[in-house]
């Protein structure tokens, strides 16, 4: 289950609409939609944190290996990054899909990747650095 799926269910068992859970994590409403329909992340921990105290849950809970995947790539590359981590997850997702992994090596495959990823975007960012300063 992934954050925004455990944000509705904890909004919905508190009886909360999302306009009230939005004034308590001083986001607006149109946050909560999208975070819950998994098309956005909270641009801050502080929001994670806030949450998971608001619910009396851990971050652990809160938040999967997915989702921790997403929100470092939000914190080193922006915008663009949590769309690309995002857009790979889904096309991981794709490679499982009927497939007959266990859970545990479906994380296995998962962490591969997600290394794979952070590993060409640090020899990426050193090649843009190179021809900038050729420039």
């Amino acid at each position: 289950m992934f954050f925004g799926e455990r944000l509705k269910k904890l909004r919905l068992d508190a009886g909360l609409s999302q306009a009230e859970l939005a004034r308590q994590l001083g986001v607006t409403r149109r946050s909560i939609i999208y975070y819950e329909s998994g098309k956005r992340y909270p641009k801050t921990r502080d929001i994670i944190t806030r949450t998971a105290t608001l619910f009396g849950v851990s971050l652990d809970y809160l938040i999967c290996d997915k989702d921790e995947f997403v929100l470092l790539a939000g914190e080193k590359y922006g915008d663009s990054g949590m769309r690309e981590a995002t857009e790979l997850i889904g096309e991981v997702g794709a490679l499982f899909a009927g497939g007959t992994l266990d859970d545990d090596d479906k994380d296995k495959v998962f962490k591969a990747i997600s290394d794979i990823y952070w590993e060409s975007k640090e020899i990426n960012k050193k090649y843009s650095v190179r021809s900038d300063n050729n420039k």
